[in-house]
């Protein structure tokens, strides 16, 4: 009975969708009407309201659904949708204040004299109003009433020109800022919770340990890193379509051609076409820019980008030949200088504000934004003015940001329905059913979401389909896939359903704009083109995932806030990088052993001297431990080849058989509480025990041995890797330690008149007097490296001196021997920041960037470029499972 209310809940939202009814509306209300059915239909003929549930009743489910809707709101780390107004704020603020228009007229005069350029023209603009705008109704419309007509009197194809303004409408759903990627980072960080707790389940079940190593956790992903992930594709989609153009103006000039500027290209023209570009190149720059650079969030992007919009706008809409046109935004150009000069020069955190110099800092950043605060109301004055345009954009802003939130929420409760029927569980046995491992599964969802594309939102795709899908694609060790690339995936995929008939809205504007000589046949022949574009861009970035995943990992890794070295999820990329190292720089590097082997240490203390030695033989070791790890992985991958196809078969039986066990359990579950025919349901369960015994009865008699020979290997270089890792941290431990003690010596130094002082009042000195005096040295030694036992004796001192029974002269004894061991410790640090330190630091520079990667405070940026590469790749780690 669970299956017929799905299938219920199913019909009843297809239904209300497809008459017209809100989306909004028809999600939730859907939910409730199939729950409350279900909960009656239990309680009429079994007298009880859960027994048509997989699992738990209807207040149970309804209250899970109204859990996800609070979730979306009042869960303090989920802030990511607070994006979305702000980037709505700006589209439609740059869509009313007509930048649109000037763009593409400027485009148009650029480009029209080459083959296509009208076409090309078209593109550009597309991209950079997604880039800009990212709203395809009001790009459509706008390209639709400015450059159709004017590419249809100049002998284009109107199925060309059709869809290209149609397909460089829907570039703002996958160029960033888009409110796709935004969804979409906010439901796979969900997806990603779900599918770590799966991987982690299916990896204590497959190998019997608790804890799986972090390197094989899923990764997560943000509406930043969903920003840069999409850059890359969002330009290749850009330049498929210009050479899909210039190909069709070469073949068959009469499709495109050519259209020459009637004007002259003088220095008029070049001011009106930077005019027309730098403000949004400008803005494109500022709101990605300091997502990238890891300046700002990107809900901070968001409201860089909203101010910037209303900035452009005073002066877009200020009444030409009306004086101060552009001064409110040279205002703003100023102060963002002022505040930028300030930041780069001063300490501007007023809670820091100490010295003559923060302050005046300080004073310099609030002039800046003083200036900035002027420019913003001054624009802001102008857009509500003229054409009324900020009311205008306030409410459409208002309207669309609560249609994205009222299905968000209607799409929370929708789910937890699905999931009431056993819905998720149905969709991920039947995928994990299939043949072919992920990719089959990959496949099958990727056609499925562009089928849905034909009759459905966007939105609705990306908050119903996303968060039942995307857990059990993400939890798969095969691919390993990152969750930014799955959600570039979605999103590429999810961009065609503007394009699809017979519901693709950019068809709809279009239509509404378009000349009746355009007929709507036409419109549909041109956007195929462009639609067998979007799946080819899909499938290139399908089989190259660096595409994606290469400028996240690479912001990530060169940021201020970049994961140090030692962190777990980077060691495979750093090992490969370091093993690349040694193997090409192998002599260079013994050389530095054997020449810091060479250096005098015999004047240091003794324990130094053993912790220098230690590290130096742990350094020769090092190379050959990598050569052994090198060797361990070549052998672990040459058996994988025959290992894999048993686990593969194995792995599926025992997933089979796990998929029987909760019905079995339910099974007998609901026999003993009496509810339906228990003589039925113990026979069922039998019957299903019987099956899963046979399941498992197929797994190979030598599969044990199989498992634990590959286990072996699998050990050996675990273990391989793990002695590396001591060792390499041991070696070079020494290293930065004796550096800081060498370098300290001055500061030591200078606190010898102070003990010298302790010294000489140590008899004479009261208890208390004794404990401020001697707190404040042991204080200033604490700073001092390498000082401990100086200020231990100190300490003891002070006791001596502060004891219920003081003993001062004991206490002077103390102090003589802190002078003492103060005096040996400033002639050898003296000593060796002559001798020592010059050796020291070249060996240091020689080796820091491999045996002592892992204890540096971050990558240097070319191991940070490598890894960045190294890990935007998937790697296969099933046979770990």
């Amino acid at each position: 009975m669970e299956l017929f209310f799905l299938l219920m809940l199913v019909v009843i939202m297809a239904g209300a969708l497809g008459s017209g009814y809100p989306v909004a509306f028809a999600l939730p209300g859907a939910a409730i009407l199939t729950i409350g059915a279900a909960a009656a239909t239990g309680y009429v003929f079994d007298g009880d309201t859960s027994v048509y549930f997989s699992n738990s009743g209807p207040s149970q489910w309804l209250s899970a659904g109204v859990t996800n809707l609070r979730g979306v709101y009042w869960e303090p780390e989920r802030d990511t949708l607070i994006a979305i107004p702000l980037f709505i704020f700006m589209g439609i603020m740059l869509q009313r204040s007509k930048i649109a228009e000037d763009l593409l007229v400027t485009m148009a005069q650029l480009f029209g004299p080459v083959p296509g350029g009208l076409g090309i023209s078209v593109v550009v603009v597309g991209a950079l109003l997604a880039a800009t705008t990212g709203i395809v109704g009001a790009t459509v419309v706008a390209m639709g009433m400015i450059s159709l007509p004017a590419m249809m009197r100049n002998g284009y194809s109107n199925a060309l020109s059709t869809g290209t303004i149609a397909a460089s409408g829907t570039l703002g759903q996958i160029i960033p800022p888009s409110i796709v990627l935004i969804i979409l980072a906010d439901q796979l960080a969900s997806a990603v919770d779900q599918a770590g707790q799966a991987r982690q389940a299916l990896y204590r079940s497959s190998t019997g340990e608790l804890s799986m190593p972090t390197e094989f956790a899923v990764s997560s992903t943000s509406a930043g890193d969903m920003f840069l992930g999409a850059m890359i594709p969002g330009l290749l989609l850009v330049l498929l379509y210009i050479v899909f153009i210039l190909v069709v103006a070469i073949v068959r000039p009469k499709l495109a051609p050519a259209v020459p500027y009637e004007g002259k290209y003088d220095t008029a023209f070049l001011g009106n076409v930077l005019l027309a570009m730098i403000p949004p190149l400008a803005l494109i720059l500022l709101v990605l820019g300091s997502i990238i650079a890891g300046i700002a969030t990107v809900n901070q992007a968001g409201a860089i980008g909203a101010v910037g919009a209303m900035i452009m706008a005073g002066y877009r809409l200020h009444p030409e030949g009306r004086g101060q046109r552009f001064t409110p935004a040279i205002i703003a150009i100023v102060g963002l200088g002022v505040v930028t000069y300030a930041l780069s020069n001063y300490d501007t955190n007023v809670l820091n504000m100490q010295t003559a110099e923060d302050r005046t800092g300080v004073t310099i950043a609030a002039v800046g934004v003083a200036l900035l605060t002027i420019s913003i109301i001054w624009s802001g004055i102008r857009a509500f003015f003229n054409e009324d345009a900020l009311r205008g954009v306030m409410v459409e802003t208002a309207k669309t940001t609560s249609l994205v939130f009222i299905i968000l929420l209607g799409a929370a409760m929708l789910t937890a329905a699905f999931r009431a029927f056993g819905g998720e569980e149905l969709v991920k046995h039947f995928l994990e059913g299939l043949p072919g491992g992920f990719w089959t599964k990959f496949i099958i969802v990727m056609v499925v979401i562009f089928v849905l594309g034909f009759f459905l939102d966007f939105i609705e795709i990306a908050v119903v389909v996303v968060p039942i899908v995307a857990p059990i694609l993400l939890a798969d060790p095969e691919a390993n896939i990152t969750a930014v690339w799955l959600g570039v995936m979605i999103g590429l995929n999810i961009q065609t359903s503007f394009l699809t008939p017979p519901f693709g809205f950019a068809l709809f504007y279009l239509r509404g704009v378009a000349p009746a000589a355009v007929k709507t046949i036409q419109i549909y022949k041109g956007v195929v083109a462009f639609i067998g574009l979007q799946l080819a861009a899909l499938v290139i970035v399908a089989f190259n995932p660096p595409l994606v995943n290469y400028l996240p990992a690479r912001t990530s890794l060169i940021s201020e806030n970049a994961p140090p070295p030692v962190n777990p999820a980077l060691q495979y990329c750093i090992e490969e990088f370091v093993a690349e190292q040694f193997a090409a720089n192998s002599a260079t590097i013994s050389s530095a052993i054997q020449q810091a082997r060479a250096l005098d240490v015999s004047y240091l203390p003794e324990d130094l001297i053993d912790d220098w030695t230690d590290g130096l033989d742990k350094a020769e070791q090092a190379m050959p431990m990598m050569q052994r790890i090198v060797d361990a992985t070549a052998a672990q991958y040459a058996a994988a080849e025959d290992y894999r196809e048993p686990h593969t078969f194995v792995r599926a039986l025992e997933r089979d058989a796990r998929m029987l066990e909760p019905e079995i359990e339910d099974l007998r579950l609901r026999a003993s509480r009496g509810f339906g025919d228990p003589e039925a349901q113990l026979a069922r369960a039998d019957m299903l025990e019987a099956e899963r015994d046979a399941l498992l009865a197929q797994i190979p008699e030598t599969w044990p041995e199989t498992q634990e020979a590959y286990a072996v290997l699998n050990r050996e270089n675990q273990t391989a890797r793990n002695i590396y890792r001591r060792t390499v941290d041991q070696a070079y431990e020494p290293v930065p330690e004796l550096r800081a003690i060498i370098a300290s010596v001055d500061a030591l130094a200078a606190l010898g008149p102070q003990i010298d002082a302790l010294a000489a009042d140590a008899l004479t000195m009261d208890a208390e007097t004794a404990d401020v005096r001697f707190r404040e040295v042991e204080s200033a030694l604490g700073d001092v490296e390498g000082a401990r036992d100086i200020r231990g004796l100190l300490s003891d001192a002070r006791n001596e001196i502060d004891d219920r029974s003081p003993d001062p002269e004991r206490g002077l004894e103390y102090v003589v021997e802190a002078q003492e061991l103060f005096a040996a410790e400033v002639a050898w640090r003296t000593r060796a920041a002559t001798e020592l330190l010059p050796g020291l630091i070249a060996y240091d520079e020689a080796i820091q960037g491999t045996i002592g990667l892992r204890q540096q405070s971050r990558l240097p940026r070319e191991t940070a470029l490598y890894v960045a590469g190294c890990s935007a790749r998937h790697r296969d780690i099933s046979l770990n499972f």
